[in-house]
């Protein structure tokens, strides 16, 4: 709906939306992507047929036409993480792993769409890792990505990432989980929280009942979830 004294002009349109039609990041430089998002043909309210025109030639010719719009990309919304453990450790014996999972279960006070997780890698040297991890609710698989990662043998945390962000809705529990395999014992956490404050999301973490190689909510692997809030 319109509102009242609003102009349906491309220019006042423009001021109102922002006269940066070129920043969007996931233009990859392709006419075609130039044509499906630009034209006035679906948005004959916003672009006039001249400025059309001008970001066409800009894309595509080898002389390319001043344009009056910015060219810096949208930043886009910062992934966040939520770590879990206060320390971190590493013993002879621990943390090992031979196709067992770690898993814990989790939930948010408001609506947040996790990207991935964060785990341990290797307490003697360099060593790469594969994994398999997933994001479940109530044993029903929402997202999963078997992958590799390499760790440096210090104790950061090393980033796996799903395919696509899943959506986690607030007060209910979602079961996160990894099975890693390398010959390499990792580093583990301790000291874990039951309640994490991640600027405006509050997590909460219990143990799981998918867990087998002893991840729970005071040890052990998945140090941290990745999300965007």
């Amino acid at each position: 709906m319109q509102e009242a004294g609003a102009a349906s002009h491309p220019t006042k349109q423009e001021a109102c939306f922002g006269a940066s039609p070129l920043s969007d990041p996931n233009s990859n430089h392709d006419p075609r992507g130039v044509c499906q998002r630009r034209c006035p043909v679906r948005h004959p309210d916003i672009l006039t047929l001249e400025e059309t025109h001008t970001i066409f030639l800009w894309y595509t010719a080898t002389n390319k036409p001043r344009l009056d719009f910015s060219l810096i990309k949208r930043k886009g919304l910062a992934p966040q993480r939520c770590h879990r453990f206060q320390s971190s450790a590493y013993r002879s014996n621990q943390w090992r792993y031979r196709g067992r999972c770690d898993s814990i279960q989790f939930a948010v006070d408001r609506r947040v769409f996790i990207a991935g997780l964060g785990l341990y890698g290797s307490s003697s040297g360099k060593a790469e890792y594969s994994v398999k991890i997933e994001l479940k609710r109530l044993g029903v698989v929402l997202a999963q990505n078997l992958t590799k990662f390499m760790s440096d043998g210090s104790s950061n945390t090393f980033p796996v990432w799903f395919e696509h962000p899943v959506q986690v809705e607030q007060d209910t529990f979602y079961t996160a989980s990894a099975v890693l395999d390398g010959s390499e014992l990792s580093y583990f956490g301790q000291e874990g929280m039951t309640e994490v404050q991640c600027g405006k999301v509050a997590f909460q973490f219990q143990c799981s009942s998918d867990s087998t190689n002893g991840t729970g909510v005071q040890g052990g692997q998945i140090p941290e979830l990745i999300f965007y809030a």
